[in-house]
């Protein structure tokens, strides 16, 4: 305590009451506005705002420092007409223009590798510690950090580790990897402005470009950082023993990614589900929203994104309603009474196919499929060209259509159940059915 007594009176004496105030007066609207702006700029949305968007966040972020700097100036104006030396001010004029500077680029370089708030929130941190840097140097203290820093350290034969050169190490890799992070978004955004190539293509690029390009520059930092990279062959081998055993679904998920990307059975906007068979379930129904380096992002009507495993969809079957030509078949099994007038339920099937969605080319048509325990099995086949606006508010309505005309015409659905039933004499139940107008026609359609 008394150490730090004496030394903030000999501060006092070296700078004087009215720098100091001074001084104290600039941390203060710096301080303050630094939080302000901070908070209003984490609030924005990731998403752009144009050009006058980008001028107001850049404003925001260095309004601190210019308001801290106008106040230093004015102190720096007031002594001089005094006639008192300021040499205190002229240094912190000299680091807020340095802190306004580094903070600017910092924002420029976030920038240009996204809005989204993590890296909003990193730029402040990532401009402190350059700043940090720069300002010890300007005070004259960096050498004798340097020094007391690479004093402590672990010493193996002629193999010397410090704080320093850790410290030293993680800076360049770090320096390496942003430049090559910045260098991938730049090719991803020049790659996804080319419309002749095809989205999953386009995707495929991107991700091996940042893969590829991540990887380099962690090697090029760890090779301007000193260490030789032929020290690395037991480190790559352990590598490559946890991949092939601890990490194996990981990088199956990895290359099962690159594989879809390649062969493009799967984009992003098409519709596809995971379960079911086709033409007569849509369970797990969704879009592919987006293509990611360990799962696709799939989502249903619901608004609700399903993350499924890249492997996952390269050793499943799914259905893809968008590969190829959109028209796609749906069937609608209905069971009727063995009471009721088969042709004219085949018929009323017809008619209910009628519906805007619903092609007319090829024609819908009718089956007699089975005559099962409880009914008569029948079926509804007819196609529709758009399964991207869904499937299953198709089959609602023409079941509705279905249940309304078989009302009408007396048609009923029997229910699962067995009966015992005395029939009138010996005849049979073919018998006791009603007889159609016209004998029964083999179908001429050509479908199945």
């Amino acid at each position: 305590m008394t150490e730090i007594t004496g030394w903030l009176a000999g501060l006092h004496r070296q700078a004087g009451t009215a720098q100091l105030a001074a001084l104290a007066i600039a941390a203060f609207i710096v301080i303050a506005g630094v939080a302000w702006s901070r908070r209003w700029y984490l609030g924005r949305p990731e998403n752009g705002h144009g050009a006058r968007g980008i001028v107001a966040d850049a404003l925001a972020i260095i309004s601190p420092f210019l308001a801290g700097l106008l106040s230093v100036g004015v102190a720096r104006i007031l002594l001089a007409r005094a006639g008192e030396p300021a040499p205190w001010l002229d240094i912190a004029w000299n680091l807020l223009a340095a802190l306004a500077l580094i903070r600017l680029l910092a924002y420029l370089l976030g920038l240009s590798l996204g809005r989204s708030t993590r890296i909003k929130a990193w730029e402040l941190r990532i401009t402190l510690i350059v700043w940090a840097l720069f300002a010890v140097q300007v005070l004259g203290w960096l050498d004798a950090i340097v020094e007391a820093l690479d004093s402590i350290g672990l010493s193996k034969g002629a193999t010397r580790i410090t704080i320093w050169s850790v410290l030293k190490a993680f800076a360049l890799i770090t320096f390496f990897v942003v430049v090559s992070v910045w260098v991938a978004r730049w090719i991803d955004r020049r790659v996804n402005s080319i419309q002749e190539i095809a989205p999953s293509t386009r995707i495929g690029i991107g991700k091996f470009a940042y893969a590829f390009l991540i990887a380099l520059g962690g090697l090029l930092g760890l090779q301007a950082a000193g260490v030789s990279l032929t020290a690395l062959t037991v480190f790559s081998g352990a590598i490559g023993l946890g991949l092939g055993f601890g990490l194996q679904a990981i990088a199956a998920n990895f290359v099962s990614g690159f594989v879809l990307l390649i062969d493009r059975s799967i984009k992003p906007g098409d519709v596809i589900s995971f379960t079911g068979a086709t033409g007569t379930s849509t369970t797990g129904f969704g879009w592919v929203e987006e293509l990611r380096g360990r799962h696709v992002v799939v989502r249903d009507r619901d608004g609700v994104a399903t993350l499924v495993p890249n492997q996952n969809v390269i050793t499943n079957p799914l259905i893809n309603w968008s590969y190829g030509h959109p028209r796609v078949r749906l069937r609608l099994p209905v069971r009727i009474s063995y009471q009721d007038d088969v042709e004219l339920a085949l018929y009323l099937l017809l008619q209910a196919a009628e519906h805007p969605r619903i092609l007319r080319d090829p024609p819908a048509v009718t089956r007699l499929m089975e005559f099962a325990d409880f009914g008569m099995e029948i079926e509804l086949r007819f196609w529709i060209g758009d399964p991207a606006e869904g499937v299953n508010n198709v089959r609602s309505d023409v079941n509705r259509r279905i249940w309304a005309l078989f009302r009408e015409n007396g048609i009923t659905i029997p229910p699962a159940q067995r009966e015992i039933r005395i029939l009138e004499g010996s005849q049979s139940a073919s018998r006791l059915a009603p007889r159609g107008a016209a004998p029964p026609r083999p179908a001429d359609d050509g479908q199945d």
